[in-house]
């Protein structure tokens, strides 16, 4: 297993460039105005949380910093994470150069970003609104009485929010 003890930042633009390279040459979705980026990967929970930004895909990547707290999911397997904005599922992943890791696609074809500056922004904005307990809510409206005990933890409701 190997664990991220610095920065993963390079190791992710590696793998993305190569899958870009090898596996996505001749896809019709991609971006022609994107490129592959790593966005302002932080440590979280001991672990290393960003975002990756590239012609097909915007998702969330975890990557273990330590065996500690790491849960290993397997290739293609889904586990659900709690961050402050709620519960989101991620699929294992494995690739030479990051080792393990887990994704959670954000947005997939990419044909809404005109530029990479507008991914970038948006990939900045979706980590900082997944790291961030939503506003509390002071007044709830009566078409949202019968469900405000069920809190709806779509990425769609999730990005209506901000």
């Amino acid at each position: 297993m190997k664990f991220h003890t610095d920065n993963p930042s390079d190791a992710v633009e590696q793998a993305f460039f190569r899958i870009a390279r090898e596996q996505m040459a001749d896809v019709p979705i991609l971006n022609p105005a994107l490129v592959v980026e790593a966005v302002d990967f932080q440590r979280w929970q001991g672990h290393w949380l960003g975002i990756v930004i590239a012609p097909w895909c915007m998702s969330i990547l975890l990557l273990p910093g330590s065996s500690e707290n790491w849960v290993p999911v397997g290739q293609n397997k889904r586990r659900f994470v709690r961050f402050p904005a709620g519960d989101f599922a991620f699929l294992g992943g494995l690739e030479a150069e990051l080792g393990e890791y887990q994704s959670c696609s954000l947005f997939s074809p990419m044909d809404k970003f005109s530029n990479q500056t507008e991914a970038t922004q948006t990939a900045r904005a979706s980590l900082i609104g997944l790291v961030s307990a939503p506003p509390a809510q002071t007044q709830v409206k009566p078409e949202q009485a019968q469900t405000a005990d069920k809190p709806d933890l779509s990425r769609r409701r999730f990005f209506a929010l901000r």
